[in-house]
Order: C-alpha cells, then sequence, then structure tokens
C-alpha cells in the first residue's frame, strides 16, 4: 500500500474537543476543532455536558473537515477515531459517528490510541516541524498524562517513567486556579509568566524515582504559599501576579528537563521529542531548544495545531495502521484507560 493514494478521516473526541481531520499521504488537508466553552463556567471539564455537545458538534465538524479538503465522503479511504484513552461518554460519541460511516461507506475501521497519536504527531508532513529518527525519548505531557515513552518504532513504544498522581496539565490548572484565574489556567500562566520573574518565587520539585514525577506535593505547596501570604498581604497575588506564575513555570520546566535528561542518561538516547497539550507552554519549548544547543541534542518541538487535541494526530496513526493493515472490527470497545 506504500503508493496508493490514502485519505484518512481522523476523528477525535477524547475530552472537550470535537475534532474532525483528512489527510492524505501523511500531509493535512483539513484540521477542524470544535471547542466546547460550556465547561469555563464550572472550572473544569463536565462528563455529561462533554458528551451531549460532541453529540451536537460531530457532524458539522466532520462536514466541514471534508469540505475544506475538498473531497467527497466517498473518496476516503478509511476512517480514524480515537479510542482511549480518555471520558467514556466522549469517547463512545466519536466511536459511534466513526462504526457508523465506516458500515455505511463500506470503509475499513481504525482504533487509535490517544497518547501514541500524541507521539506520532511528529511525523505529519509539515514544512514547520521534522520527524524524530528510531528510536527517540517521548515526553507526553498533558492535562490528563505525563509520561517518559521510548519509542523503538511507530508502534513500538515503552513506558520508561510516568506521574505517580496527577498529570502536569493538571498541576498547572489546578495551580491556576488557585491564583483565582480561569480554566483553563495553563496557557494564561503561561502568558503571565512570560513577563515574570522566575527566581523571586521559587517552588519545591518533589523528590520522587528518576524517571518518575509527581505533582500533588507541590500544588500543595502552591497552596499554603498563597494562604499564608494573603493573610499578612490580601492584595498579595494581584501585587505579584506575574513573579507567582513565574515561579511555578519555571519549577515545572525544571522539573520535566531533569527528568528528560535523566532519561537521556539512561538510555543513551539523545532525540527527544514532546507532545499533549502541554507541550504548547513556551517555557519547555525554550527549555529544549536550550538544551539542543547546549547538551547535543536533536530535539522535536510540533506545531501549536499538533499539540493540543486534535483529529491530525489521529489520522496520521490512522495512515500509518492503514498502510500496515491494522484494521479495528465494528464491535471495538471504547477504552477510559488505555495502555499502549
Amino acid at each position: 500500500m506504500k503508493d496508493q493514494n490514502i485519505y484518512i478521516l481522523g476523528i477525535e473526541s477524547s475530552c472537550d474537543d470535537t475534532a474532525a481531520s483528512v489527510i492524505n499521504n501523511g500531509v493535512v488537508l483539513s484540521n477542524v476543532v470544535a471547542t466546547q466553552k460550556i465547561h469555563e463556567a464550572y472550572g473544569g471539564v463536565v462528563p455529561e455536558l462533554a458528551s451531549r455537545a460532541h453529540q451536537q458538534n460531530i457532524v458539522p465538524v466532520v462536514h466541514e473537515a471534508l469540505r475544506q479538503a475538498n473531497i467527497d465522503k466517498k473518496a476516503v479511504s478509511a476512517i480514524a477515531f480515537t479510542q482511549g484513552p480518555g471520558l467514556m461518554g466522549s469517547l463512545l460519541v466519536g466511536a459511534s459517528f466513526s462504526k457508523s460511516f465506516a458500515m455505511g461507506m463500506g470503509i475499513p475501521l481504525l482504533a487509535v490510541n490517544h497518547m501514541q497519536a500524541h507521539i506520532l504527531a511528529h511525523f505529519i508532513k509539515d514544512e514547520e516541524q521534522k520527524a524524530p529518527g528510531f528510536p527517540f525519548i517521548a515526553l507526553t505531557i498533558s492535562g490528563g498524562h505525563t509520561q517518559l515513552v521510548k519509542v523503538k518504532n511507530y508502534f513500538d513504544m515503552e513506558i520508561i517513567g510516568e506521574t505517580l498522581d496527577d498529570a502536569v496539565g493538571e498541576a498547572f490548572d489546578k495551580s491556576a486556579k488557585i491564583l483565582g484565574l480561569p480554566y483553563p489556567g495553563g496557557p494564561m500562566m503561561d502568558k503571565l509568566a512570560q513577563q515574570g520573574d522566575p527566581s523571586r518565587f521559587p517552588f519545591p520539585k518533589p523528590k520522587v524515582g528518576p524517571l518518575e514525577f509527581s505533582f500533588s506535593g507541590l500544588k500543595t505547596a502552591v497552596l499554603y504559599f498563597v494562604e499564608k501570604e494573603t493573610k499578612a498581604n490580601p492584595n498579595f497575588v494581584e501585587e505579584n501576579l506575574n513573579d507567582i506564575c513565574a515561579g511555578i513555570q519555571s519549577t515545572i520546566v525544571e522539573y520535566l528537563m531533569d527528568k528528560l535528561k535523566n532519561a537521556v542518561k539512561i538510555t543513551g538516547i539523545n532525540e527527544v521529542a514532546i507532545g499533549g497539550g502541554v507541550s504548547a507552554n513556551s517555557g519547555i519549548r525554550t527549555a529544549l531548544r536550550e538544551a539542543e544547543q547546549s547538551l547535543g541534542w536533536k530535539t522535536y518541538i510540533p506545531k501549536f495545531e499538533y499539540c493540543t487535541d486534535n483529529a491530525a494526530m489521529i489520522a496520521m496513526v490512522g495512515e500509518l495502521k492503514y498502510r500496515t493493515q491494522q484494521f479495528a472490527e465494528t464491535d471495538v470497545i471504547s477504552m477510559a484507560r488505555m495502555k499502549f
């Protein structure tokens, strides 16, 4: 199937973004995302509301993806969807649509692991990003996951380290919430941190194994710090917001880089890639570029649109599976928790 002209329709619905994308031989023709604003009022994603919004959004999002790609649905070679991990109600909407589309059009169905997709997004053909060579180390950082992965081939991946409690994205969002920032707080904290002094308010880095992560203690440290300082000065956060954000972000970025350095040292692999929503953070992107210069690493940073949840990465994995005929049956089960 190497020389075949392949069109893959990708569907992503693991959390609160309804997304559809069309890829043609590794090139993205469309990448449409409908973001659900309703969760902002609740300070976090409400699963039931997310699944309802997916039901409303999925048909128009797919229609728009096909329109932007300028192809008829009959030209689609196969449909790929996120099997897991994610919110079960949200996953089921994408899976049900994809199964129905596959049966109706008489085309293959491709089930994709969401976390694998964040890693394999690097293989989308795009002038603005380069693909890593095998083997490489992938740091997948998102609202639900923090993992160090040894990637030996497209579908031969080994988790060599992960968080023992909370994910890094949750640490950003919860810390932001403590500071009174709106949800999602991570991107806002990143913006404010760029205007602050990271050395003014340092925070402790959790002590666990060389390749493991822990973020629950950091969130607690931020909470106690804010409570203590606002007791003495009610306006403390407002007066020092940029510096507090810079201190939190600097601590998290240094912590992630410490683990990456350990992974490179232990494995002997100096090709390093990042993926997941938090890989859009300016601090970690800058730190990786600096590591390429100072440590001699080869670093790979995805385009912003391939960092957060998107369907282009699902379609990319779908194409790789299509070429190796890794098709799914229509009774394939969605999984809220899913390993590689």
